[in-house]
């Protein structure tokens, strides 16, 4: 059975000498407001570590595939829903109950489509648009960051041409010293019952991810990056009892000396208003 209760909900994660997000329009340099200064991470970034996490731990079990992944084209996986149904391919969506089946199929069985959403409305076979009751906000940093090119060496060479230059070549790599983002997030208990079925256990499963999202995916390049703390209001109705805006601002994150740059969590202080709008509970799941 689906969720039958709205939530929001705010993260707090940090990266040291690191790089949590790259640009590849601007050589993969961290992404920055260019007005402001404000570092920020995307959606997409986010819902890929979630994504990789649950594929992660449900490893081949059924209901929790994993759509949006580089093992083969999305046209196919699409094509593969209608023929485990036995319905007809090759239709271009003529038959809108085949299409519908096909949407409901993916729907049971690919874990991101339940959680997200997706536009699977392409190719021979296609399966409809699904907007998924979980969706993410771009995360931004706390205070205004500026990133570092370290310059590296390098031994190891990719061609015999490029041995003859030396014993080492040089190399970059973009870093933020430190920087702590807030991400803030919404699930919508009317999507999950009209649509795609998310349920409790997706929700618990979806609640582990946020919080282990950078646990296994550390790197050279992303540096030290761990999840700080993730704050859940859960409301006592499907549509909810508040606005998000509202709850929202009942978390404030400030820097605790402005004057220098902040190189630490602890140089940050976390105040929580815990005067709530009736019908909405504060959770603190870390």
């Amino acid at each position: 059975m689906a969720i039958s209760n709205r939530y929001e909900f705010v993260m707090l994660f940090d990266v040291e000498n690191g790089n949590p997000n790259g640009d590849p329009d601007a050589g993969n340099t961290p992404r920055i407001d260019p007005e402001t200064g404000y570092g920020f991470v995307t959606d997409v970034c986010l819902k890929r570590k979630i994504r990789n996490y649950v594929e992660l731990v449900k490893e081949g079990e059924e209901g929790y595939n994993i759509l949006v992944k580089p093992d083969k084209a999305l046209n196919a996986k699409f094509t593969g829903a209608y023929e485990a149904l036995g319905l007809a391919t090759g239709k271009k969506g003529a038959d809108k109950d085949s299409v519908k089946a096909a949407r409901d199929y993916m729907c049971r069985n690919y874990f991101d489509v339940r959680a997200f959403g997706a536009v699977m409305s392409t190719g021979e076979d296609p399966c409809g648009i699904v907007r998924g009751p979980v969706q993410l906000n771009f995360a931004r940093s706390v205070s205004p960051v500026s990133y570092q090119e370290v310059t590296i060496t390098r031994q190891a060479r990719t061609t015999e041409e490029r041995t003859q230059s030396g014993d080492t070549e040089m190399g970059k790599k973009s870093i933020v010293p430190y920087a702590l983002y807030r991400g803030e997030g919404y699930i919508s208990a009317a999507l999950a019952q009209k649509v795609t079925g998310f349920d409790d256990d997706d929700l618990t499963l979806l609640w582990q991810a946020i919080i282990n999202m950078f646990e296994n995916d550390h790197s050279a390049a992303r540096g030290k990056m761990s999840m700080r703390k993730l704050f859940v209001f859960k409301h006592d109705s499907v549509l909810g009892s508040a606005p998000s805006g509202m709850l929202f601002d009942k978390i404030k994150v400030e820097q605790i000396d402005d004057t220098k740059p902040a190189r630490a969590f602890g140089d940050y202080t976390v105040s929580v208003d815990r005067e709530l709008p009736a019908g909405v509970e504060l959770i603190e799941r870390l």
